[in-house]
């Protein structure tokens, strides 16, 4: 069975990233989805929430499963026993990370295939720090998002202009 890990903050779930999650379900027997715990960046959501919304997002994906993990990603694809990892491409900005990315990978565990793909052209654009900015200042995310992050990100932001506000 090729199982394949599709590790990523997800801090949310775009459309983008169910598009590469769907496509790459197909390609593969097993796709599992890493949420990682603790990214650079800081989130909006904690961990659990990112595993809960990727777990709405991609219920109509039965071999894909929804996973956290901590530490060097090779440890994670280790431990799911995956033979390969699946990466979404943007822009050339993410070519020249993702290539840096893979060869550090390649050189920690080489038997680990990567397996780039391409985003849909309709979402080449789309990042989660963008769309969190959209979406705090009151702006319609609707066809960028599952439904349930739509939802969330409301009440993210609702609750933190109200903070805000002394309410």
């Amino acid at each position: 069975m090729t199982i394949a890990i599709y590790p990523g903050s997800f801090d949310p779930i775009t459309n983008g990233h169910l598009d590469i999650a769907t496509r790459a379900a197909k390609l593969f027997e097993k796709l599992v989805i890493g949420v990682y715990k603790t990214p650079t960046k800081h989130p909006l959501f904690t961990p659990e929430e990112r595993v809960e919304l990727t777990k709405q997002a991609i219920v109509g994906l039965p071999n894909v499963e929804v996973k956290s993990f901590t530490g060097l990603t090779i440890d994670f694809a280790k431990k799911v026993n995956a033979q390969v990892m699946v990466r979404g491409l943007r822009m050339t900005a993410d070519f020249e990370r993702e290539f840096d990315m893979a060869m550090m990978h390649k050189k920690l565990l080489p038997e680990l295939e990567l397996v780039c793909l391409m985003a849909t052209l309709k979402y080449q654009f789309l990042s989660s720090s963008l769309l969190k900015e959209v979406a705090s200042l009151g702006g319609n995310i609707d066809d960028l998002v599952p439904q349930p992050v739509a939802v969330a990100l409301r009440k993210k932001f609702i609750v933190k202009l109200d903070s805000e506000r002394g309410a």
